[in-house]
Parts: C-alpha cells; sequence; structure tokens
C-alpha cells in the first residue's frame, strides 16, 4: 500500500524521531522528512496540525499522529492501510 503523502516532522537528535525514520525506511514507506528546528515554517505547520510543539508528528494523507513512538506508529499505519 502506498500512501499518497506522508510528512514526518522532526527534531534533530530526538530518539523517537530517529526510530521513526528508522522504521518508515524499513517498511519501505517514503516520508519526507520535516526538521522543525532549522525550518520555522514547518515547525509551525507541525504545530497547526498536532496541536503541540512535541515531535515527531507524522501526517499521513492527512490523518496525524503526534508525538508518538515506534509501537503507536506501527498501529497508526496498520489502521491506515486498513482503511484503504
Amino acid at each position: 500500500m502506498n500512501f499518497k503523502s506522508v510528512r514526518l516532522f522532526i527534531k534533530p537528535g530526538c530518539p523517537w524521531c530517529i526510530d521513526a525514520v528508522n522504521w518508515l525506511k524499513n517498511h519501505k514507506i517514503n516520508a519526507q522528512i520535516l526538521d522543525v528546528i532549522s525550518n520555522p515554517s514547518a515547525f509551525a505547520e507541525m504545530r497547526n496540525i498536532s496541536g503541540q510543539t512535541y515531535a515527531p508528528v507524522i501526517e499521513i494523507d492527512g490523518n496525524v499522529l503526534a508525538d508518538f513512538g515506534v509501537d503507536e506508529l506501527e498501529k497508526f499505519v496498520d489502521k491506515l492501510k486498513n482503511e484503504h
């Protein structure tokens, strides 16, 4: 299942962000990686879609999961795959 749009908002050095990037790569899910520390507009977008400033935040085809670990990410992705 390929998603149309996957954006992952991260903070460099954040262990949960690193885990999320690696999980997506291991599951061959292409994502646009947005560094919210070096990119103020990405930070504003992350805060707008998630309502918070914690990372990581992922948006898949308009569905948002905020401040998560890999276990929550896997459940989120599986749920979205089953909906398509």
